[in-house]
């Protein structure tokens, strides 16, 4: 997978997209972790990125708390001990997981894995910091 356009086929075919615009998809991923347990769910934007107006990028981003709802210290620790991948940034009100990937070679795993993790990761400080189901 070497293209946007082909990256978008793919999770197409593989997720629930909800919404799509040009240049960014959004998927919504389920998460359960006892069959007795509530379903929850975790809302992904991948946007395409082009920096220095020549090299193509994916963005994976997923937002987890508000700003004002949640100890960020507390947040950017947790994420500083238990997440493999991406960093907390803040997008208007949201706190939000992002990861980067370059397009070019792209192979299917190697954007697979980091979408979930990605996502599990969110998931997780979203239960744990907010106790709720929102994004």
């Amino acid at each position: 997978m070497a293209t946007w356009r082909e990256l978008v086929t793919f999770i197409k075919q593989s997720y629930r997209v909800v919404r799509e615009e040009p240049g960014e998809i959004r998927i919504r991923l389920h998460f359960r972790k006892d069959p007795e347990e509530p379903e929850r769910t975790q809302m992904v934007v991948i946007a395409r990125e082009v920096l220095d107006k020549r090299e193509e990028w994916v963005q994976i981003a997923t937002p987890f708390a508000r700003v004002g709802e949640v100890d960020l210290p507390a947040v950017l620790a947790e994420i500083g001990h238990t997440t493999v991948v991406g960093g907390a940034v803040v997008m208007g009100d949201y706190l939000v997981l992002r990861h980067s990937l370059p397009l070019v070679n792209l192979d299917i795993n190697e954007f697979t894995d980091p979408l979930e993790l990605v996502t599990g990761s969110a998931e997780l400080l979203e239960e744990e910091f907010t106790g709720r189901d929102d994004y």
